[in-house]
């Protein structure tokens, strides 16, 4: 049975939990795999072989995998910064110079994030990204984006907004998270594009 929340559309609570089951099942060899894949068709993306800042993130879990992408992205020449989450669940950011300027960091009792080691930018930093690079849980045909719920990207996006930049959006994903519709609200933006394992898909431009 459907879980459907006050406003009749299926409750986000419910679909994230169905989506993070679906990749608790998947081995470590299943999200490395992913991972070398997604990084190829990424790269394909006009926008990020044109891209001279990319907004990313480490994965961590059986998210969709980003080291591979993340060192290809600065071989190319590429600045790439990493978000470090605050205690308001907003983000600052801070360069990416290679596997050795990751820290892992513990956030209560969340799971453990690696981010950068080094200065810290501000949050506004994000500002100089061409491409910023976003998690999420699921996306629809409409580009709306299903993320963990933490507003942390909603934050950034809205930051963007205010300051009247348009970067490409583009969410990472396994094939079977892009799904036919996933509840929205007002301020939620949807994407550029999403690039899975499988291959790269535009939406229409916001």
């Amino acid at each position: 049975m459907e879980h459907v929340g006050r406003t009749g559309e299926p409750d986000k609570r419910a679909l994230r939990q169905g989506f993070l089951a679906v990749r608790n099942r998947l081995t470590d060899d299943d999200v490395r795999e992913a991972g070398r894949a997604l990084a190829e068709r990424a790269l394909d993306l006009p926008e990020l072989a044109h891209a001279r800042t990319v907004a990313a993130y480490v994965s961590v879990g059986a998210e969709p995998g980003t080291p591979a992408l993340l060192d290809v992205l600065r071989a190319r020449g590429v600045r790439v910064l990493l978000p470090v989450l605050l205690p308001d669940n907003d983000l600052d950011w801070g360069e990416y110079t290679g596997p050795h300027s990751l820290a892992r960091v513990r956030h209560g009792r969340r799971m453990a994030l690696y981010e950068p080691s080094g200065e810290r930018l501000g949050p506004d930093a994000v500002a100089e990204a061409d491409v910023v690079l976003l998690p999420g849980l699921a996306v629809d045909s409409r580009g709306m984006r299903l993320g963990r719920g933490g507003g942390s990207y909603d934050r950034v996006l809205a930051r963007l907004e205010r300051a009247g930049l348009r970067p490409r959006l583009v969410v990472l994903l396994y094939d079977t998270e892009v799904v036919a519709h996933v509840p929205g609200e007002g301020h939620d933006k949807p994407v550029h594009a999403v690039v899975t394992p499988s291959g790269a898909r535009r939406f229409t431009s916001p």
